[in-house]
């Protein structure tokens, strides 16, 4: 008999949704711990992988536009023209800080709480138009591709590492694939009630 899953609780209830997607990817206990263990490997190249993120980024401009907007966390010197716009702008050292305390976060995460679902199901939220003043509403085709580089740059890390044998490589790089696309999920499922929302 085919195990049931309620649809309204996946729509309204994040930890239910999580425990679906995770008994569907089959993401344990072990993968968590797979991720602490390549966060000490990870560690090192954090800052140039989200320096990497944020040059390629900066390679189109319907990327780098979203940068210039007003984000309300920020509180310093803004510059608002895109031209002058650089990796060493005020606003672009606080992303990049923001997002490198992100990826140490997901991947030392020891314990999947209900706290720690819901930071991700916030990060999420946060790219849509519904966080209200905290929106910085970036189209969802631009958030599928920096994580699909995001993931390919952790990819090449497990890869490269000399610390790692065959088989811890293998099950490392299937904790990162499961990671990613739990993330995924919840950006996607802020757009798809931001996409209703907008109807």
């Amino acid at each position: 008999m085919a195990n049931h899953v309620e649809k309204r609780l996946l729509n309204t209830n994040i930890r239910y949704r999580f425990d679906y997607i995770a008994k569907f990817l089959n993401f344990t206990a072990d993968d968590i711990a797979l991720l602490n263990n390549f966060e000490k490997i990870a560690h090192p190249h954090i800052q140039t992988l989200v320096e990497v993120i944020y040059q390629k980024l900066f390679e189109y401009d319907i990327t780098k536009e979203y940068f210039i907007k007003q984000n309300f966390i920020f509180k310093g010197v803004k510059t608002t023209d895109n031209n002058q716009l650089t990796l060493q702008s005020d606003q672009m050292l606080f992303r990049v800080e923001s997002i490198r305390k992100y990826l140490a976060r997901i991947l030392r995460q020891h314990i999947w709480n209900d706290a720690f679902l819901q930071y991700l199901s916030t990060i999420g939220k946060k790219h849509t138009n519904l966080a209200g003043v905290h929106s910085i509403d970036i189209d969802y085709i631009h958030i599928n591709a920096m994580l699909g580089y995001l993931q390919h740059t952790f990819i090449e890390i497990i890869l490269s590492s000399e610390e790692l044998d065959d088989t811890t490589k293998k099950t490392t790089l299937l904790a990162i694939n499961k990671l990613f696309w739990i993330q995924n999920d919840f950006f996607s499922m802020h757009y798809i009630v931001a996409s209703h929302d907008d109807h």
